[in-house]
């Protein structure tokens, strides 16, 4: 049994055709482009590569990007300042505070500052506390992007049993929130989860999102079921591994999602989302 690729850069494509759309249609209500600025602090490489993406994906579809680029050593103040000055300026839709931030910086802090309606990682507590109660709100741009790749690959989740290996803020918990509101009974796995295995071989779906190279093997997983991977771990070499040990989970799962080229390319896309949702409701206030 060979899995089913779910192909994440072929759904980007898809989704930013169709945000291009809709930016172009909210340009006319608004009369100008909805905008998103990006604060980050200091010159992290990976950041700022991630940053660059954030850009480019912007201007392909006619959003308004700028970078506020503060200096390494900026203070919490400067930070806040910044993050304040946006909330009020009625031409910005989005702000994105790119992490992590230099070890001396309050980065709850800054995510409290933030205008939770402007807030498009969805990481403001306002927002998870919406997810939490199955109310709209701004989804983290990660899990949302899990969701969209099982939705548009016709995968069913309603009755379903899932597991959300990893119990992060940012990924595990609202993923694992996404799939209850998906009707699916959800299992959350963790560090101190007791013969991981024994749970997911019970499951239909696993997500996984720990940071840990090849955690998830074949011989824990079901047969048939639907795998997706959310790990990023750089190898030695430069190349990229995901959580879920690939070459062995695609011989069992009956779908799985690749590393790279699966959840990554959506969550970069998933942003547009986001600040098309964000746009709309702050024109509608």
């Amino acid at each position: 049994m060979t899995a089913t690729i779910l192909d994440g850069r072929a759904l980007a494509q898809e989704l930013k055709a169709e945000a291009h759309t809709q930016i172009a249609t909210l340009a006319e209500t608004l009369g100008r482009a909805p905008s998103l600025v990006v604060v980050q602090v200091g010159n992290d490489p990976a950041s700022s590569r991630y940053v660059r993406t954030i850009g480019k994906i912007c201007n392909s579809v006619g959003a308004t990007f700028h970078l506020e680029l503060l200096p390494v050593d900026a203070t919490q103040d400067d930070l806040l300042s910044i993050i304040r000055t946006l909330n009020s300026e009625q031409a910005v839709d989005g702000i994105l505070v790119q992490m992590p931030l230099p070890g001396h910086l309050d980065t709850t802090g800054a995510i409290l500052a933030i205008d939770y309606q402007k807030d498009i990682d969805g990481v403001h507590p306002v927002n998870a506390g919406l997810l939490a109660q199955g109310r709209p709100g701004i989804v983290p741009n990660t899990p949302a992007g899990g969701m969209e790749l099982l939705r548009r690959n016709g995968i069913v989740l309603r009755g379903k049993r899932a597991a959300v290996v990893g119990r992060s803020a940012i990924v595990g918990r609202p993923m694992a929130q996404l799939l209850l509101q998906a009707d699916a009974t959800v299992t959350i796995c963790h560090s101190r989860t007791p013969d991981l295995g024994a749970v997911l071989r019970e499951c239909d779906v696993v997500c996984v999102a720990v940071g840990k190279p090849g955690l998830i093997t074949g011989a824990m997983i079901r047969p048939g079921a639907i795998v997706v991977d959310f790990g990023t771990n750089v190898r030695a070499d430069g190349s990229l591994a995901g959580d879920v040990d690939f070459a062995s989970a695609v011989e069992v799962a009956g779908a799985i999602t690749p590393v790279p080229g699966g959840t990554g390319p959506v969550t970069n896309t998933m942003l547009l989302h986001n600040l098309i949702e964000a746009a709309r409701s702050r024109a509608t206030r």
